[in-house]
């Protein structure tokens, strides 16, 4: 029996955000594209996601202190 590995508990939501969105998460942190750590295309969570070079994607953790933390990474 074979478990996909991305609706596993331990893998955190990914989502590709929006050209709105994306514009509006790096207004607030006053930052540009360049400046977000990078997720590779490979990487499994990106899988079945249509995303390209330059997306921006944000990861939704579960936290012990704040919840759920939010992460925004760039696609490359």
């Amino acid at each position: 029996m074979t478990k996909n590995k991305l609706t596993q508990e331990l893998v955190p939501n990914h989502k590709k955000l929006s050209e709105g969105e994306a514009k509006k998460i790096l207004e607030s942190y006053k930052i540009n594209k360049k400046q977000l750590p990078k997720i590779s295309l490979t990487d499994p969570a990106l899988k079945g996601m249509d995303s390209e070079k330059g997306d921006v994607i944000e990861i939704t953790r579960k936290s012990q202190t704040a919840g759920t933390a939010m992460y925004y990474r760039i696609a490359y």
